[in-house]
């Protein structure tokens, strides 16, 4: 198990004229590496976890669909905002953005259902309003 303190080490001295700042960030890196837990993960509780991410990425877009039956088939847009809808897209393309510079799918799957639901409700007020 690494240490905070062995992280936090001096680097031993280095003659004149010689550079070991890519050897040290190498090492750094190395160290860094282990902190990481292990995919899929070996204790069952987690490995159930990381594979029922990507369900309840999708239930959440499911439970907005009451609203969007009664925008779109009441055509009643009373009640819902423009401006929250469209902020909502915004921050889902932020997650996104984060989701595909860190590849974690999870992330980018649930809030690119995100966007659909939030694209749909946004063009609904605008057509209904």
């Amino acid at each position: 198990m690494l240490k905070w303190r062995s992280f936090f080490r001096k680097p031993a001295k280095v003659p004149k004229g010689q550079h070991i700042e890519p050897l040290h960030h190498y090492h750094v890196r190395k160290r860094i590496h282990h902190w990481f837990e292990a995919y899929p993960h070996p204790n069952q509780a987690k490995r159930i976890l990381d594979r029922s991410v990507f369900y309840v990425g999708a239930l959440g877009p499911l439970v907005t669909l009451p609203q969007l039956y009664t925008l779109w088939l009441e055509k009643d847009p009373s009640g819902l905002s423009l401006f929250t809808w469209i902020s909502y897209i915004f921050l889902a393309l932020f997650w996104i953005t984060y989701g595909v510079v860190h590849k974690e799918r999870p992330i980018v799957f649930t809030y690119s259902c995100w966007i659909l639901i939030h694209l749909t409700m946004a063009s609904g007020i605008i057509m209904y309003n």
